[in-house]
């Protein structure tokens, strides 16, 4: 079978921004202007196609990335050339903006090609729009960007554009501009064309393209100058032409502006309201011309897993099947679906992969290729597309699947460690053994969601990225899974760490008749900087300690670091040096290494004087202005440092620092504050020494 669409016409792309930036609005209309959908779905009326699940239909926030494929011809073609052999495939993950759900854009900004970036016409950069700028940056994964809600009160193409400067990048380029703000928001100019554009029909699908209106020639003149100077500067040849005095065309334009994109050297910024069906076809345009193909980006590299030497992929049909599974989802018709990106070779429904993290073998089933909330089924999927596989048993986020003849493992996906925990029992007998498949289930979905159970209560603790996100999971068990349970209250995920440098023995001894047990060791621990996680040095001389008890002492002393020494929270940023010890030629053995590990390790950490970290978050709260004072002044009471007052529009924006201990419930007591018009977002920022007073607290269990 030959390619329907050659992989230079496909576009991987997600669409990022902060919460509320109107993301599922715009990926609606792209569903309707690329005929996936008949009927627009409005997030506001709960029918958003993209947010199918039943919390995001009730709360109006996107969860889960819901991926989707859709075709698209460039508008700016005439008539008789936007045949099909002109169509793009472009394949959509639509990402959450919440931060709690900050692993959905993580792990598909892993898998992406290109992004769109969302921003809210009158606020402008948002806290988490930075927060996944920072992350495509990571990726270097090339992006545009939509200011989009022009027709909102206090929007501003100037004010959103300078925050994109000041705040995200200084190479971001407007292509468009928008004709009028607020109720005068008419359409859009596009600077390449230098025409005006009309969005008419009942959603805006007829475009007419017009001269630019009198009144505004001169500044979109003053614009367009100084877009074709920013383009041709990436470009010697273009700049000659160009300095010499000579036109360059529109073709040109858009060929150097891809080049620029690709390089991360460009931003392309269009402009309009996708609420009010102005500006995403143009926007459309850009994803085709601007964005990547799967073609155009390095070939992937990942690791020959025997021998641990550097290997690539191209992104051909030709070459070993080689893909990333970068989402799990339960489907009530199907069971587990496993998203996933091809990113070279060709999969046939029916073959088998070798999943090369967990090592085994799996069958694939169905291949389906997924249309937000509909489904086709595929025979094969090749190089740069994305599908998902019904069947796998053994295959969790960022695990690598491959072809079992040539094996790859690819670079695995990192995710942030939870902040909040939680207890939770079933209500009845029978929902315990549900509770337990639920729990599973939902944890293979999610990386960032662990449980646990408590060795000395056996209470099940669940832990996530924040109350929200808790709060979901829960609900999730109750609908999907049937299973009542009662919730404790949410916890902190604090930690310890030492303050400075110790060393202890530990000795276990026993004799009992028969073989005895004899572990020593000598640790040294030191602190490590903030974040720079737990080391483990082997620093034994003269075999001392013989080598095979040594991964025992190393297991002895994870163990009790998870477990914490004055409070019971993990130890964090620490470094352990096993540097001297001795053993018995017949009573040693590796579980009496362990233990004399752990015993010197707790002894060493109290003598190294500890301390308990917190995580601070950061916080953004919008206001009205005659709240003002009485919102600051609670944030006071907090704990938080205020570290910034701004206007917008006519809100007052606090940024501050808050301890994540003193946040819960917060959003009942800001509504009481500001009779319901406050909002907040926020973010985790870093750890920080809880003050000596409320350690205490914290270590005779008095603080949340």
């Amino acid at each position: 079978m030959s390619r329907e669409y050659p992989i230079e016409r496909t576009r991987n792309i997600g669409i990022i921004a902060h919460i509320d930036a109107g993301k599922t609005t715009v990926s609606e209309r792209i569903l309707f202007y690329t005929g996936i959908s008949h009927k627009i779905g409005e997030v506001h009326e709960g029918a958003a196609i993209m947010d199918w699940m039943e919390q995001e239909k009730e709360r109006g926030i996107t969860i889960t990335a819901a991926a989707t494929t859709t075709f698209w011809r460039p508008t700016y073609l005439p008539e008789e050339q936007r045949t099909k052999d002109k169509e793009f495939r472009i394949n959509i993950i639509d990402t959450p903006g919440h931060i709690d759900f900050t692993v959905e854009v993580q792990r598909s900004l892993r898998v992406l090609d290109g992004a769109v970036v969302v921003f809210d016409g009158v606020a402008g950069v948002e806290p988490q729009s930075e927060t996944v700028w920072r992350q495509a940056d990571k990726f270097k994964v090339p992006r545009i960007c939509m200011i989009n809600k022009l027709d909102r009160m206090g929007a501003s193409f100037d004010k959103s554009l300078a925050s994109i400067y000041e705040r995200l990048t200084p190479n971001a380029i407007p292509v468009t501009i928008p004709i009028g703000h607020e109720q005068q928001h008419e359409g859009i100019i596009d600077l390449l064309r230098m025409k005006a554009i009309k969005f008419m029909g009942d959603h805006g699908e007829k475009l007419v393209l017009e001269e630019i209106p009198d009144s505004l020639k001169e500044s979109a003149a003053g614009w367009r100058n100084k877009m074709v100077e920013k383009i041709v500067e990436t470009d010697d040849v273009l700049a000659e032409k160009y300095l010499d005095g000579n036109e360059v065309s529109v073709e040109e334009l858009r060929k150097a502006l891809r080049t620029a994109t690709l390089a991360g050297h460009l931003v392309p910024i269009f402009c309009g309201s996708a609420l009010k069906n102005k500006g995403v076809q143009i926007m459309l345009d850009g994803v085709v011309d601007y964005l990547p193909s799967p073609v155009d980006l390095p070939p992937v590299n990942g690791l020959e897993p025997e021998t641990e030497k550097p290997e690539t992929r191209e992104a051909i049909d030709e070459a070993p099947f080689s893909s990333l599974a970068f989402k799990l989802q339960t489907d009530i018709y199907v069971g587990q679906l496993t998203f996933f990106r091809v990113y070279s070779g060709t999969l046939k429904a029916g073959s088998y992969v070798l999943n090369v993290t967990s090592g085994q073998k799996e069958r694939v089933g169905r291949i389906l290729r997924i249309h937000a909330n509909s489904r086709e089924e595929l025979q094969e999927i090749r190089a740069g597309e994305i599908g998902a596989i019904v069947g796998l048993k053994n295959t969790k986020t960022g695990d690598t699947l491959c072809d079992p003849e040539h094996p790859i493992l690819l670079e695995k996906i990192d995710f942030p460690e939870p902040m909040v925990s939680l207890r939770i029992e079933p209500k009845t007998k029978a929902d315990q053994e549900k509770m337990g498949l639920a729990l599973k289930r939902l944890s293979e979905e999610d990386p960032t969601f662990r449980i646990k159970t408590d060795p000395e209560t056996l209470e099940t603790i669940i832990s996530g990225m924040g109350e929200l996100h808790l709060d979901i999971i829960v609900d999730r068990m109750r609908r999907e899974f049937k299973v009542e349970a009662n919730v404790g209250k949410p916890q902190v995920a604090y930690r310890e760490t030492i303050q400075n440098e110790a060393e202890a023995e530990g000795k276990y001894i026993r004799q009992s008749g028969g073989r005895g047990q004899y572990g020593h060791v000598r640790l040294r621990v030191e602190p490590q900087e903030r974040g720079k996680g737990n080391e483990f040095i082997d620093a034994i001389k003269g075999g001392a300690i013989p080598k095979e008890f040594i991964p025992a002492v190393e297991k002895g002393v994870r163990e009790a670091m998870e477990r914490g020494v004055y409070a019971g929270y993990p130890i964090v940023d620490t470094k352990v040096t096993l540097y001297d010890g001795s053993f018995h030629d017949v009573d040693s053995s590796e579980g009496a290494f362990k233990i004399a590990g752990s015993i010197a390790l707790q002894e060493a950490a109290r003598r190294a004087k500890m301390i308990v970290l917190e995580p601070i978050m950061k916080v953004e709260v919008v206001t009205p202005e005659n709240f003002l004072g009485d919102v600051s002044g609670d944030l006071s009471s907090m704990r938080a440092r205020i570290e910034n007052m701004e206007s917008r529009y006519n809100m007052k924006v606090i940024d501050a620092k808050v301890p994540l201990g003193e946040m819960f419930g917060y959003i009942t007591t800001l509504r009481s504050l500001t009779e319901g018009r406050a909002s907040y977002t926020m973010e985790f920022d870093h750890y920080e020494n809880v003050p000596t007073n409320i350690a205490e607290l914290i270590k005779e269990g008095k603080v949340k």
